[in-house]
């Protein structure tokens, strides 16, 4: 694993600036002199307070709309602020310990792009016209996904490789930590393997988390030389398993996610900016903290996106403004919540067990609506059983080859010591210390 060291002990608060400080959609957007970016300061005491270390932002760059339409990688969005704005919440993140995660987008610019304004006005034999892909007959310029106002790069011309090198070290020299690599999916691997290596040299503890939904993770990885890849397979995997009452995709998806770990660590989430809440994805709200559990209990470098720790709802839908639900203004502190205690204790007790970044699992007991599993790296391990039935399930720990333990944590049950047998109640979960 190539990894830098302090990524074993990284939990992200992921937010998306422009909808979370009420820039975008906006009636009117707001200009450079708001500052809205500073807003941001005044949440990341809750981010430390929820036991995150790092803050993953979306993206912050001059755009058009969304942001994913970047027309300026090195300027940062007016409608959030300018670069002492930027500068202000990396030192107050620094003061707090916090990490910083940028999000840039490579596979695409927006039309207001100033390479792509010189391609259209100079024409085919402009040299900016080299910087993106043609369809077809040549004779128009490729899109991403046919989004018109989205426009290909041209990852085979040496200009976009240079250019992509020099805005990743231009912003990890201002105090970014690392990247995550938006439609990773889309590049080519040999780009990024073209990339990342001389950015290593000069920043060896940079991160570089590519967006990856389907296919080869572990190939992906490797070609690419990213550090890790987005876990969209145990993501899916989570709720649905939750909500189809099948444990046994889960334990399908955690067996790939064991392989995977031989070669890297996923970034691992329930939630992001551009899925369905996880509150609202699932058919059962008490099935939330079997998300939890699962993601805070098994490898990986987990993400929590800003909101959920609050159990927020929001649907992702298929159309213009769809993702705009999942990406609201946040302007209150969040309450004291069942759901926000949970992340707290489940975040404190992965960190009491860091080796958890690491973890495989493995399954002790398996049906369609019970699920009892070993995490373990090395000689440390715990034991996790979720019952999503309607009965209560019996634990043995004779029977899964422990002679007892303790509970830590679990719904309904108070921490009990020296057991060697106890009850999972109906739709509950426990987490058994073996001794």
């Amino acid at each position: 694993m190539s990894e830098p060291g302090w990524v074993a002990h990284a939990i992200w608060w992921q937010i998306y600036p422009l909808g979370f400080v009420g820039a975008f959609p906006a009636d009117r957007p707001p200009t450079t002199d708001e500052h809205r970016l500073r807003r941001v300061v005044g949440w990341l005491d809750h981010a430390v307070q929820l036991g995150a270390s790092g803050i993953a932002l979306g993206p912050i760059f001059a755009s058009r709309t969304h942001g994913y339409d970047t027309t300026d990688h090195f300027r940062i969005d007016p409608r959030l602020g300018d670069d002492d704005d930027f500068d202000h919440l990396v030192t107050e993140a620094r003061r707090r310990g916090l990490r910083i995660l940028l999000d840039g987008v490579f596979n695409h610019v927006g039309t207001d792009f100033s390479e792509y304004r010189q391609a259209l006005d100079g024409g085919p034999d402009h040299p900016a016209s080299k910087w993106f892909r043609r369809r077809g007959n040549a004779s128009q310029f490729d899109t991403f996904e046919g989004h018109g106002e989205l426009i290909a790069l041209n990852h085979d011309e040496p200009a976009v490789v240079d250019y992509t090198a020099t805005v990743l070290r231009h912003w990890l020299s201002r105090g970014a930590d690392g990247w995550r690599l938006d439609a990773a999916y889309a590049v080519p691997d040999r780009f990024w393997a073209q990339v990342l290596p001389s950015i290593r040299q000069e920043f060896p503890d940079a991160w570089f988390v590519g967006e990856v939904i389907h296919g080869d993770y572990t190939a992906t990885v490797r070609a690419a030389t990213f550090d890790s890849v987005t876990q969209y397979e145990l993501w899916k995997a989570i709720w649905s398993s939750l909500n189809d009452g099948n444990f046994h995709e889960l334990d399908w998806a955690l067996k790939r996610h064991n392989d995977f770990l031989e070669t890297f660590v996923p970034l691992t989430f329930v939630g992001n900016h551009d899925v369905t809440r996880i509150a609202s994805q699932l058919r059962n709200l008490a099935h939330l903290e079997h998300a939890l559990v699962l993601l805070l209990t098994t490898g990986g470098t987990p993400s929590i996106y800003a909101g959920d720790e609050s159990a927020y709802l929001g649907v992702k839908e298929e159309r213009r403004g769809g993702d705009d639900a999942v990406r609201p203004e946040f302007n209150t502190a969040p309450e004291d919540s069942d759901a926000l205690r949970l992340h707290q204790y489940l975040i404190g007790l992965r960190r009491r067990h860091p080796w958890l970044h690491t973890a495989r699992t493995s399954p002790l007991l398996l049906t369609n609506t019970q699920y009892v599993y070993r995490t373990g790296a090395g000689a440390e391990s715990l034991i996790v059983a979720l019952n999503i039935d309607d009965a209560p399930l019996p634990v043995s720990l004779a029977d899964l080859g422990v002679p007892s333990g303790q509970v830590v944590a679990g719904s309904g049950a108070p921490p009990q010591d020296n057991i060697s047998r106890t009850v999972v109640p109906p739709h509950g979960w426990l987490i058994i210390l073996p001794h």
